[in-house]
């Protein structure tokens, strides 16, 4: 029988530099399923506090107008690089889907390069605070080097190289450009919308004050949302923490599960082709209203 800490052990053999697929595709979808969820979902939250972000997303309207589309094909892409590899058909589909979205549109490398450091950033936070146990060394330097090989597939310059460069460039990042926009801000609330609509109607708000309740200063700031009461906190990390107590307590999970696998992908009840997924932007209608950037700023994938 598996033991707790036994895949922890296992991991810990690997080499983080050459087997960062094989830890990361342990890490989470065995260890972390559930966590890594909701942190890669707070990772891209975060990135709509970037005016020039979450003011492209208002205007695609993916997320203010088909909320639960943009997360399902957002997730369902990132998932199948996770299942299937990256060299191979079906991750190479999922990256090259993913590429052709964000050709059609000038964003700049700067904010490509904030939005990959979140998804390695983030987690980690994410499990610090709420994780049945932390990350070790070997699964940080994974995943640095899991999204340093995702950022060199979509064309991304001047990725960073440690656990700790990515750190460094996030907070950097965010000092300087976290601020005020409408935009962003009706992303959000579309955003916190979708999550409460994953539940009851009369839990709805519930899960928006839950929500509100996990955001740091910085994100409140930017969204001009009122700063929830010490008790609002309180409950809500509370919980997430007697939740991680009881997680450790559980048998380790004998299958990997897949972001495919959550309740929360609803678009999608007869399956899907990965070729299919996402956006198919049109010059000069709504959802592609700038051009796209240039040839030589993108991944050949």
């Amino acid at each position: 029988m598996v033991k707790r800490y036994d895949r922890l052990k296992e991991i810990q053999r690997l080499d983080p530099e050459r087997d960062f697929l094989e830890i990361y595709r342990l890490t989470v979808t065995h260890e972390f399923p559930w966590d890594i969820t909701r942190a890669l979902e707070l990772a891209l939250y975060r990135t709509y506090a970037v005016p020039s972000i979450g003011r492209l997303l208002d205007e695609t309207a993916e997320l203010t107008e088909r909320s639960q589309k943009r997360y399902d094909d957002t997730a369902l892409l990132l998932d199948t690089v996770v299942e299937h590899g990256f060299d191979t058909d079906d991750g190479r589909t999922a990256v090259r889907r993913i590429n052709h979205m964000h050709r059609s549109y000038d964003i700049s490398n700067d904010d490509m390069r904030y939005v990959l450091c979140t998804f390695v950033v983030t987690p980690k936070r994410w499990l610090d605070g709420f994780g049945w146990r932390r990350l070790c060394c070997h699964e940080r330097r994974a995943f640095a080097a899991y999204y340093r090989t995702l950022g060199a597939r979509m064309g991304i310059k001047d990725v960073p190289e440690t656990y700790e460069d990515f750190e460094r460039t996030l907070d950097a990042y965010e000092d300087e450009h976290f601020g005020w926009d409408e935009g962003g801000r009706r992303v959000s609330d579309a955003t916190l919308a979708l999550m409460g609509s994953w539940y009851p109607a009369p839990l709805a708000p519930l899960v928006r004050g839950a929500s509100l309740a996990l955001l740091d200063d910085s994100l409140l700031r930017a969204f001009r949302y009122p700063r929830p009461g010490p008790v609002a906190r309180g409950a809500t990390r509370g919980a997430l923490r007697l939740r991680a107590r009881a997680v450790r307590l559980l048998p380790p999970r004998r299958t990997p599960h897949y972001a495919r696998q959550n309740p929360e992908i609803k678009g999608y009840p007869n399956g899907y082709e990965i070729a299919e997924l996402g956006t198919f932007p049109t010059p000069g209608i709504r959802g592609c209203p700038v051009p796209g950037r240039r040839p030589s700023q993108s991944s050949a994938e």
